[in-house]
């Protein structure tokens, strides 16, 4: 006897063979897949790959003296960029201005050196000049005083902070700029431009006071602060706002991995720029987040001695972008016109 399916069991059984049917694309299943091997491939390729064995090569180092400078250029090599200086307190000054990282001094007629090192450089830069020095001084039986002219805060005693700090707010940035692409039906694009720099300001204030005057991880001035994390959140914003107006469902993944992978990694906050691979250590100070870094410290420990370079990268970053996507409209209606 047959049996009479009840009318959802029949809508159940036509959709089913219906979308047997009209199974959809190979691309629609291949394309998040890939996306998604590729973003964990170049994250854990970055992050783990980067540190596996660092190396310094060229590492600014003052030193007092001709005699020892050349010494010291002979014997390490490249690993040390030697600049030579008059005394001590030429040395000392080039560190606090960030110049090099840390200063070498000694004499003729002793035993005993003294290495002034910027500690605020980052923990694996100056650990890798100890090193070398120390080495130095062992193999020539001299005694080697290190003393640390440019310490840490006290509540960022491992140097971590400027890096979490960039990350945060180009993370801010870039979920940011996510949401907005999703409302390009519903707001004006100068509305959209109004969003993206006001939220940018807004993720600056937010996080230099958080850093700064709440946790005192962050010993930079406020005002700097704020104005160069506001930078940094709008170029990792009009950048990935670039990115999916450009190149559509795509964009994102691809600001995923230019921001949050290779910007991040390469920053010089975990790793030292100048222990970085030749190709790492190239992008390090050109993306926004090693920028960030770079402001941050040295506005924080240097006195803002070299942020200018970084802070107009990172302006150049916010504006080129914010310029590509508001011509954007215009070269879809020439394309329009050109093809009608």
């Amino acid at each position: 006897m047959a049996t009479r399916l009840g009318p959802a069991a029949e809508a159940d059984l036509t959709t089913a063979t219906s979308s047997s049917a009209t199974a959809p694309p190979v691309r629609l299943w291949l394309q998040p897949t890939v996306i998604a091997l590729v973003v964990v491939a170049a994250f854990i390729g970055c992050y783990v790959g980067l540190q596996r064995n660092p190396q310094p090569h060229r590492v600014p180092v003052a030193v007092v003296g001709q005699e020892l400078s050349g010494e010291m250029s002979q014997v390490l090599g490249d690993s040390v960029d030697v600049h030579p200086v008059a005394d001590a307190a030429t040395g000392r000054a080039e560190v606090e201005r960030r110049d090099v990282v840390a200063a070498l001094s000694g004499h003729a007629d002793s035993d005993r050196l003294r290495l002034e090192v910027g500690g605020a450089n980052g923990q694996s830069t100056t650990t890798a000049v100890k090193s070398l020095i120390g080495a130095y001084a062992h193999g020539s039986g001299q005694r080697l005083t290190t003393v640390d002219v440019v310490p840490f805060a006290r509540f960022d005693s491992r140097g971590l902070a400027g890096f979490y700090l960039a990350f945060g707010v180009t993370l801010a940035g870039f979920v940011l700029a996510q949401n907005v692409l999703g409302l390009a039906n519903h707001l004006h694009l100068h509305h959209r431009f109004w969003l993206l720099s006001g939220a940018s300001v807004a993720i600056g204030i937010v996080a230099t006071v958080i850093a700064g005057p709440l946790l005192g991880a962050v010993p930079a001035p406020v005002m700097p602060l704020a104005f160069a994390l506001t930078l940094l959140a709008a170029a990792a914003a009009f950048t990935t706002k670039l990115l999916g107006t450009y190149l559509g469902p795509v964009g994102v993944p691809v600001a995923t991995l230019l921001l949050l992978t290779v910007g991040n990694s390469t920053s010089g906050a975990a790793i030292g720029p100048d222990l970085l691979p030749s190709a790492a250590h190239a992008v390090s100070a050109l993306l926004p987040p090693g920028a960030a870094v770079r402001a941050v410290t040295d506005l924080s420990y240097f006195h803002g001695a070299q942020a200018v370079q970084p802070l107009t990268t990172l302006a150049l970053w916010a504006v080129i972008a914010a310029i590509l996507v508001g011509v954007r409209p215009r070269l879809r209606r020439r394309r329009t016109r050109v093809t009608t």
